[in-house]
């Protein structure tokens, strides 16, 4: 059983919440609904949830890309996608066998990471070399950064790893949203006919609970793309990086005191 009434309505607003994050920022309500669903549901069940609600809200985002710019990421990108995929089903069927804690501790160093390497205030010695290492955009390192991108995403629904690797290519705000969407899409249809192979939807309870609960999620993001419009990109950008260092100290935090 997922809960009561209650619950249910505390976790439909939550992917709403997480939803507006996302609308507005073009990432987030991965970590955002699922950490906090978290505290009503157990890990996995939230994992579960949120997998129709991410799959609604990045189809809605990735109309943001015309067909000539999907066209040019997905020859761009096609490498990692495809690894990122395959990562995926993995990180799956790992999922509820892997220590959460130490998974969470990682990808807050990680999030932390990525924002002192990106901020612009403070210099970093071996920044640039280092960058240059992580995010090669050769096929064989770009397959390799999606295998471990979608191993942690089918395990945790955490993308920060995914929105680190695109933000680093220096695209748009619009097609950054576009392309991060793109990636998220073809990820999370693979993970609903996975969820389904590997059990996780039980008795289908929480399909029918993940299902409902695309509307807040549509809903959310909407409203946060009418808010995005208005909000100048230096802003948005700012918001990025404070979102992230939040997140990366709550991973921390969390993978921490699971230890």
């Amino acid at each position: 059983m997922v809960g009561s009434s209650v619950v249910i309505l505390v976790v439909f607003g939550l992917v709403l919440v997480g939803g507006l994050v996302t609308g507005i920022t073009g990432f987030g309500q991965a970590i955002v609904s699922t950490a906090t669903i978290a505290t009503v549901l157990d890990p996995e069940r939230a994992v579960t949830v949120m997998i129709l609600p991410l799959l609604a809200a990045n189809v809605s985002l990735v109309r943001e890309l015309d067909a000539d710019g999907l066209r040019r990421c997905a020859t761009r990108f096609w490498p990692y996608v495809l690894a990122a995929t395959l990562g995926t089903l993995v990180g799956m069927a790992l999922l509820g066998r892997v220590s959460t804690g130490l998974l969470s501790l990682a990808l807050g160093v990680f999030t932390l990471l990525y924002v002192l390497l990106s901020q612009e205030w403070v210099t970093v010695p071996g920044k640039s070399r280092l960058a240059g290492w992580c995010f090669d955009e050769r096929p064989a390192r770009l397959a390799g950064l999606g295998v471990v991108s979608g191993a942690v995403f089918g395990a945790s629904n955490v993308a920060v790893q995914i929105v680190a690797f695109l933000d680093s290519r220096s695209l748009d705000r619009r097609t950054f949203v576009g392309v991060l969407a793109m990636i998220l899409v073809g990820v999370s249809a693979v993970r609903v006919a996975a969820a389904f192979a590997l059990g996780l939807y039980g008795t289908g309870e929480l399909f029918v609970v993940s299902a409902v609960a695309a509307l807040p999620s549509l809903l959310g993001v909407a409203a946060g793309q009418r808010v995005r419009g208005v909000i100048p990109e230096r802003y948005q950008a700012a918001g990025v990086f404070v979102l992230l260092t939040v997140i990366g100290l709550r991973l921390s935090l969390t993978g921490v005191q699971s230890l």
